[in-house]
Parts: structure tokens; sequence; C-alpha cells
């Protein structure tokens, strides 16, 4: 971790705190990438199976105050938390789309971090919460995840009554890869006529492009956990093509051209990002060209359902009001604030959070037995509000 980011006395506490939960939670899987390479390397598995089955299951009893069951909407599985207590109307109803690079997580076998925060969400706002489990990356990849979460909303729409769900009020919901894809599957249906309007877009630290890593965020917390600047280049080819080979060009910013970065500049730059988010340090770079057989192997970055801060002004015009959380401590930070830009400069009504303690998954830690953020339980309060409003 950088020394620099918990220097302020204020921070001790939480730096021992999140470093001892760390050592006992997470430093295994942290540690699992790193030898899941090795392993990947002299050919005994894939680093993303070895990862899978460090991560391992940790499942939850029963829930006194929840329905929970394991359903298929067509060939997509889904897990669906519906409120016991009866209501005399029609619940709102959430798509929710989970977290973990577009290559880890599932439902049935969902990680014990998700399944609190999909517990909590229903719970706590009196909301019909369906978890999708997409397909993951690298064994398929894009645009697999986005078309499982996209066919999987649409037959939730279809058929609410089932489920006791105003079709007016259902909203979708991610946390970084599930908020590129929560992102992704809004734009798409923004524009359609046939279905029932979105109510809204609940985007949690979403991964929303891939041109640019070199963003103040990403210099700024390169090395802060849980997601490395490296490991956010890494989901993102994994999610893309499966091939990490250029890895290199990806960080650098030489896998784009240069003409294409600037036709993008206007909504990826850090010009549009506040003056306060650079205090910590920023250094502006030099725009690398790119070799053609670079971008040939790169090029679909370029498509919005991959990458949704790309869409044209015409479909985020038509965009359902939003909820964004960000968080200080975070490489993913300035895609959520360049996010919230798009949205305002486009009249979408935009609330947004932001977590100057937060780090990038702090909302799986809600409600944990064995510790908890208070800046996680912040953030999950306001998304529980922001869902009692709509």
């Amino acid at each position: 971790i950088h020394t620099n980011v918990f220097a302020k006395g204020r921070r001790k506490v939480f730096f021992l705190s999140f470093f001892f939960f760390l050592l006992e939670h997470e430093f295994p899987i942290l540690f699992a990438f790193e030898q899941g390479k090795i392993l990947e390397k002299i050919g005994i598995c894939s680093q993303i199976n070895f990862v899978r089955y460090m991560q391992g299951v940790r499942t939850l009893g029963a829930d006194q105050k929840l329905f929970i069951k394991d359903l298929c909407f067509g060939k997509v599985p889904v897990r669906i938390y519906q409120p016991k207590a009866p209501s005399s109307s029609q619940r709102r109803g959430v798509m929710f789309f989970h977290g973990g690079g577009w290559t880890l997580g599932s439902v049935g076998k969902i990680t014990n971090t998700h399944e609190n925060l999909c517990r909590s969400l229903a719970r706590e706002s009196d909301s019909v919460v369906v978890s999708v489990g997409y397909r993951l990356a690298p064994e398929h990849k894009y645009p697999a995840a986005y078309e499982d979460c996209l066919n999987a909303t649409i037959h939730f729409m279809r058929n609410t009554e089932h489920y006791g769900v105003d079709p007016a009020r259902i909203s979708v919901c991610g946390d970084s890869a599930g908020g590129n894809l929560a992102a992704a599957v809004s734009q798409t249906l923004a524009g359609r006529s046939d279905l029932p309007k979105l109510r809204a877009q609940i985007l949690i630290y979403p991964h929303l492009q891939a041109l640019d890593f070199n963003l103040p965020s990403y210099q700024q917390n390169q090395g802060v956990p849980l997601l490395f600047r490296e490991r956010a280049a890494f989901f993102a080819l994994q999610y893309l093509n499966g091939d990490t080979s250029h890895m290199e060009e990806v960080l650098e910013g030489s896998h784009i051209p240069i003409d294409i970065k600037l036709n993008y500049k206007k909504w990826v730059s850090p010009d549009n990002i506040p003056e306060k988010f650079k205090a910590r340090g920023y250094k502006p770079y030099v725009l690398l060209d790119c070799p053609t057989v670079v971008y040939e192997t790169m090029k679909r970055f370029c498509e919005p359902n991959l990458c949704p801060l790309l869409a044209e002004d015409a479909v985020i015009q038509q965009l359902p009001e939003s909820f964004i959380l960000t968080c200080e401590f975070d490489v993913l930070r300035d895609d959520g604030l360049l996010y919230k830009k798009r949205l305002e400069d486009n009249g979408v009504r935009v609330t947004w959070y932001h977590l100057e303690d937060g780090f990038h998954g702090i909302m799986n830690f809600s409600n944990s037995d064995w510790m908890s953020f208070s800046s996680g339980e912040r953030g999950l309060n306001n998304i529980v509000n922001f869902l009692k409003s709509l």
C-alpha cells in the first residue's frame, strides 16, 4: 500500500484494521493471483481457475426475513431474494450484477460478500433483488456477460407479475465489473419501446472504460488493495479476449491509436476530473501511438457495450435517474466521476455519493461477521435510501 495514502493521522486506525482484515481474509486471494500466475506458466492450471479455487465457497444460512430461491431465466441462472413480509402494493425490483472482474463470482456459489450485499439490499429497501449468474471470462469472452445480464433483465421485465414487482420500478445495480454491466444494459434498454422503462441505474465504483489506465485515480491508487492498476487492466483483457500479452501496451496507453483517443478526449480526459481529486499527485503523460497489430486485438474496447463511458450523447440523454458511488482510494474512482459528468451534462438526474475514506470492494464488507467499515455502511445506507425514494 502506498504510504502516502494513509499518511494522515486520522487514517492510522483505519490502516491497522484494514491490514489485519486483509491478512486474515483477503491476502490469500491477493497472493493467489501471483501463485496462479506461476502455476499457469508451468502448465498446471490457469491463473483464474486457481483464484476461483482459493476464493472458495462461503455459504450463509436461511434468512428469517427473505425467501431465497435459485432459478433460471431462460439459460441464465439467477438467485432471487424476496421479502417474506406481505406487501399492500407491488414492490421495487432490482437486477443485481456482481463484481469480480468479469471472471469471479457466481450464483449458487456466490461469494459470501455479494450474498450479504444482496440480502441487505432486499431486506433494508423492501425490494425484490435478482442476482444474475452471468457467464464468466475468459472461458466466455465479451459480450457473453453483457448478453446474459441483458437477457435476464428482459425476462424479469416481462414476468414481473410472478414476483409481485411493479414493472415501472425496476432498477439495475452492480459493483465494479457489475457496474459496467449495469451501465451497458441500461444504455441498451434506453432505446427499447417494447419494454418498460428502467426506473434507475445504481453504479457502485463501476469500471466504465479501458482507453486510459493513467487517469489520476489510476496513478494515485495503483498499489492500493483490493484492486491494483495492473489487475484492473488484466481483468479488462480477460473479458475482452482472454489475451494478456499486450498488458504493457494497455498500461502505457499504446493500445489505441492517437486519433481515436483524441476523438474520445471530450469524454475520457483528466481535464474533466475536478482539481481537488488531483491533489494527491498526478503527472500528465504523453500520448503514445499504437501499432496496427495491437489495435486489431483491442478495437472492441471502443464499443459502448464494453466501455459504456463511450456511448453517444443521444444514448446518454435517454438514461434513467442514476446513483453513482465512488471511493477515494480506488483506481476506478475517475471512471465514476467522468460518467457522472457525462450524465449531468446530458440532463440525467444523478445522486452521487463519494466515500472519502473508501477503497475498492468496501461494499462487500457490509454486515460482515468479522469486520465492517463505517464508510461501507454509509455507502449501503445511501443506496438503500436511494432505492426507497424510487
